[in-house]
């Protein structure tokens, strides 16, 4: 894999656009929105995915129909910031599917965990049967969020790409 987006022309950003935005596109839908053939485009997408540049699908649930409307971050001080020990939390965090993300930071703490649940009671469960069970936790802070204003996975795409040679 090449140096990156940059290496990308305006059709392969166009693209990855409208797929981010609408998974289930169909490739006939996806084609006409790009000025290809169907063949042109599907090969591209192909090619994208080949390249990395696609991951993968995935729908978004509504948390709240399903119980996990709560959402709490988490800063995660380590008693020790060894390689070793970075490399034990990290390993750990991963296998818990109560931690949604997992952010190593600079500043005053070592993590920034995002946490949803349905409520407090199980916020507090969690951080007793997961958080403080992560090897090296020496402290953590928790901020609980009141309202949920933007909260988008999708990446801003608008850059100019250089011109493949």
């Amino acid at each position: 894999m090449d140096s990156g987006f940059l290496s990308l022309d305006r059709i392969d950003i166009k693209i990855l656009d409208i797929l981010q935005k609408e998974g289930r596109i169909s490739n006939t839908k996806l084609a006409e929105e790009v000025n290809l053939s169907a063949t042109a485009a599907l090969a591209r997408v192909q090619k994208l995915t080949a390249e990395g540049y696609i991951l993968g699908y995935e729908a978004k649930l509504n948390p709240v129909l399903l119980g996990a409307n709560f959402v709490v971050f988490v800063e995660i001080l380590l008693d020790k910031t060894t390689p070793n020990a970075l490399d034990a939390f990290s390993d750990a965090v991963v296998q818990y599917p109560e931690i949604m993300a997992c952010h190593m930071i600079s500043g005053g703490f070592d993590f920034l965990v995002k946490i949803r649940c349905a409520n407090m009671d199980e916020f507090r469960r969690i951080s007793g049967s997961v958080l403080w069970q992560l090897p090296g936790v020496k402290e953590t802070r928790s901020y609980p969020v009141m309202e949920v204003i933007k909260d988008s996975a999708q990446l801003h795409l608008n850059l100019k790409p250089r011109i493949k040679k």
